[in-house]
């Protein structure tokens, strides 16, 4: 007995044949595709009218196919029961073709969706973060406060200055409760502030 070595078929695998299925459905759907044109009718109405017009012509036993056209009405069946599975087969390749662009659509729509959901937390996360932004409003009365407070420790502050570099001598002043002189930066000449 003969051994079989070829790794490449399976062992109890059904040797295929050279059917390919794929081309068969294209092929029947370039069929379909033609069956539903105009040019299709168009061809199929001069031939049906040039069969019945040659065939009463030839006389009561006609040429090849009398009267009641049997032979025409044999061909017509023939091609309808040809004709509805190529179309079932075509249409079940598009209803195929559809559901995968569904699918993928489908996919489509959940990517843009969860990015959009992504940009509307980012956005809301801003939103707070500015909120809780303090702006010069919200800033200015706890300024006056601290004024206030200090002024009521320390005694009035001393008005800033549009041009500090010229008034600088004149920034020099003794306070009124403790006579301590104020050098030039607002500090006290005998504090070690810099």
């Amino acid at each position: 007995m003969a051994r079989r070595d070829n790794l490449g078929v399976p062992r109890g695998a059904a040797v295929r044949s050279g059917y390919d299925a794929d081309a068969f459905a294209r092929w029947a759907e370039s069929i379909a595709r033609f069956l539903g044109t105009g040019r299709y009718l168009a061809v199929q109405s001069v031939i049906v009218v040039l069969w019945i017009g040659i065939n009463v012509a030839a006389g009561v036993n006609g040429l090849w196919d009398k009267y009641p056209f049997i032979l025409l009405n044999l061909v017509f069946s023939t091609q309808a029961a040809y004709a509805a599975p190529l179309i079932l087969l075509a249409q079940n390749r598009q209803a195929d073709r559809d559901k995968d662009e569904v699918e993928r659509d489908r996919e489509t729509n959940a990517r843009a969706l969860a990015e959009t959901e992504f940009l509307a937390r980012e956005l809301a996360g801003l939103r707070l973060l500015l909120e809780q932004k303090a702006d010069r409003d919200a800033l200015v009365e706890p300024i006056d406060r601290l004024t206030r407070s200090i002024e009521q420790l320390s005694g009035p502050l001393p008005e800033p200055r549009d041009r500090p570099e010229a008034d600088a001598p004149e920034r020099t002043a003794l306070k009124e409760d403790g006579r301590t002189a104020l050098n030039e930066d607002g500090y006290s000449a005998d504090s070690s502030h810099q």
